[in-house]
């Protein structure tokens, strides 16, 4: 009903025919879920093409307008990867999966570049004011990375920025065929990565499962379509230094991944690699299988988590899944334990971006109302130590930096954050209400309040 409302409020002040766009959680509370659909949109807004994405990027609603915009009807297969959402009837419902929202975001305008900048530069001060020194970008076009490089380079973003580019494709044709960019110490800029994406998100149905969903008739979406071109990348990824980090969510695309990253080691011996330990990464790893959980330090593959999709993915991770995948869900502490470090980052804009948010997750394992539910495995929780390093020398490492940066010490670069309480010794449930008071970045003041 609130969606509803937004989109009629934006009609009303919006020219005939312009889109209407959006970003937001698409997640029905109601048991069995209602989502919105095509002909809900087309009630508020049958004048406008309207186009409403979930936060997370693997899951949209479009009104009929867009869909026919789009060429979306009950004929239209979807690409590889992608899932156009159909009726018992075969008609379209106006929700679309991963791969096929192409079909309709190509058709809508662009941002010019001054809007861009701009999204990008406020962007940046917001999070130096969370505490953020620095960000790790999981994935822009050459063109996007090419503008943040230059806002960098110009002082107008204040923090470091560590960028991975979207492959497969052209931009990370580019990197390796030129190598990484920004490899020595203090650097504020590096492109040293490509990101993939193998499946979708939980929340929206296309994370892939090796059974289907509790909740419903599937299995989610690989994108197996990509292996062949995926080995020749990862090969000359491993040759020149480049590092990989490919989006897994469910356990079946983590045990691809953990498969094609295991065969690229065994093609590309240790002597023929530019970097002997290559940090091939995983970004999000889930939901594992017990199986597959030692594969990681075994491989040397880093688990890149995020400890806040554990406290808002409880609320519906439990329907989807069953309690008996609930045990290889989230498994910071088994990782930890079988030698793995896990660097810990927000997956803004999916969540708040707040550093304080994802301490408390990963320390207290319930959501910030104090809530956790039963099966939710609160033994997989880390201490606070691990917690902090998860934000700080963790994510150092992954990115190849913990030898200048990452920890408080002589000879490193001067990143610091000042918080206004002692997270190590409060109480739990104060940690999200602690506040930035200070970001230092290179020894400069770049936020104080």
């Amino acid at each position: 009903g609130d969606l509803l409302r937004i989109v009629a409020a934006e009609a009303s002040r919006t020219p005939k025919g312009q889109w209407i766009t959006g970003r937001g959680w698409i997640e029905s509370k109601w048991d069995p879920p209602r989502y919105p659909t095509r002909f809900d949109l087309d009630a508020v807004s049958p004048d406008h093409p309207v186009w409403l994405r979930r936060v997370d990027g693997h899951g949209s609603i479009g009104n009929t307008l867009a869909l026919q915009i789009a060429g979306i009807d009950k004929k239209r297969v979807a690409p590889p990867g992608g899932e156009i959402v159909k009726d018992d009837k075969g008609e379209v419902t106006g929700m679309v999966l991963d791969a096929a929202q192409v079909l309709v975001e190509r058709k809508i305008p662009r941002d010019t570049e001054s809007t861009a900048k701009r999204a990008l530069v406020e962007g940046a001060k917001l999070y130096a004011s969370r505490g953020w020194t620095g960000v790790q970008i999981a994935g822009t076009t050459g063109k996007r990375a090419d503008l943040i490089q230059g806002l960098v380079a110009s002082g107008d973003i204040p923090i470091r920025i560590y960028n991975q580019i979207y492959g497969p494709g052209e931009g990370a044709e580019d990197l390796l065929d030129n190598g990484p960019i920004g490899l020595e110490p203090f650097t504020r800029y590096t492109r040293r990565g490509i990101k993939v994406s193998y499946d979708g998100a939980l929340g929206s149905g296309g994370a892939a499962l090796l059974e289907n969903y509790s909740d419903r008739d599937t299995k989610g979406l690989l994108n197996t379509h990509m292996d062949r071109d995926m080995k020749r990348m990862l090969d000359r990824a491993l040759r020149v230094g480049v590092q990989v980090e490919i989006h897994a969510i469910g356990d079946r695309a983590n045990r691809h991944v953990l498969d094609l990253y295991e065969a690229a080691f065994k093609r590309v011996p240790v002597a023929d690699r530019a970097v002997a330990d290559p940090r091939f990464r995983i970004e999000h790893a889930q939901i594992l299988h017990p199986e597959d959980l030692p594969r990681f330090a075994k491989l040397g593959v880093v688990p890149s988590m995020q400890a806040s999709h554990a406290i808002t993915d409880l609320h519906f991770a439990p329907s989807r899944l069953g309690r008996e995948r609930l045990a290889g869900a989230y498994a910071w502490r088994p990782l930890v334990d079988s030698g793995c470090y896990i660097p810990g980052g927000s997956d803004a804009p999916v969540e708040a971006g707040e550093p304080m948010v994802e301490l408390y997750a990963a320390i207290a394992r319930c959501d910030l109302d104090g809530v956790q539910r039963d099966g939710w495995h609160p033994e997989h929780k880390l201490t606070r130590e691990e917690a902090v390093k998860m934000l700080t020398i963790w994510a150092a490492q992954a990115a190849f930096q913990e030898k200048w940066r990452g920890t408080i010490e002589v000879g490193k670069a001067c990143d610091l954050t000042g918080l206004d309480r002692d997270v190590m010794t409060i109480p739990v449930e104060q940690i999200p209400r602690t506040r930035c008071v200070l970001t230092i970045v290179g020894g400069n003041v770049v936020h104080q309040r």
